[in-house]
């Protein structure tokens, strides 16, 4: 059963059930709307593995060290023109990776903790699940209830032409 039928059942009805029903939300669950770049916003990228995290610019950094890959991208690739720009995300491997600020690429899993639904994007400076609403900082902690057991973050390296996202 149902919250809502749960409060039928026992009498509330109107305004009285609005009222009980609106006491149990926050105003941080409140959803908000989904950033839309492009319908090739949940695109995938070119290179294999899959991967998380935040990371300074890295522009010059010897890629080919790097163990654990999850995930390399090729900038130059059309299927990851999103990531050229402030702000453009793609998704690949069930992983997201975007461009956050200048020359600086973050990484998460696209699977949501509130519910397991690969529905999380990167919107302007936060990761959304369109689901339910939950937020998620780039660190991945969880900035409302729904977010509260935060997200898996993968670290990123590029040198300007590919971005690494390993663990």
């Amino acid at each position: 059963m149902k919250r809502h039928e749960f409060l039928k059942s026992i009498g509330f009805r109107g305004a009285a059930l609005m009222a009980v029903l609106s006491a149990c939300t926050k105003a941080e669950d409140s959803v908000l709307p989904a950033l839309t770049i492009s319908p090739a916003s949940s695109s995938t990228g070119s290179g294999t593995g899959s991967g998380t995290g935040t990371t300074t610019p890295t522009t010059g950094t010897d890629l080919s060290t790097i163990t654990n890959r999850l995930l390399t991208i090729d900038l130059s690739a059309s299927s990851s023109a999103n990531l050229n720009k402030v702000g453009g995300y793609i998704t690949q491997s069930g992983i997201v990776v975007a461009q956050s600020s200048s020359g600086v690429f973050v990484a998460a899993t696209q699977t949501c903790t509130h519910e397991p639904k690969r529905q999380v994007i990167f919107n302007v400076n936060e990761y959304y699940c369109t689901a339910h609403g939950a937020r998620f900082s780039l660190t991945g902690s969880g900035k409302n209830s729904f977010g509260s057991r935060g997200l898996t973050i993968y670290k990123t390296a590029t040198d300007g032409k590919t971005v690494v996202v390993y663990s």
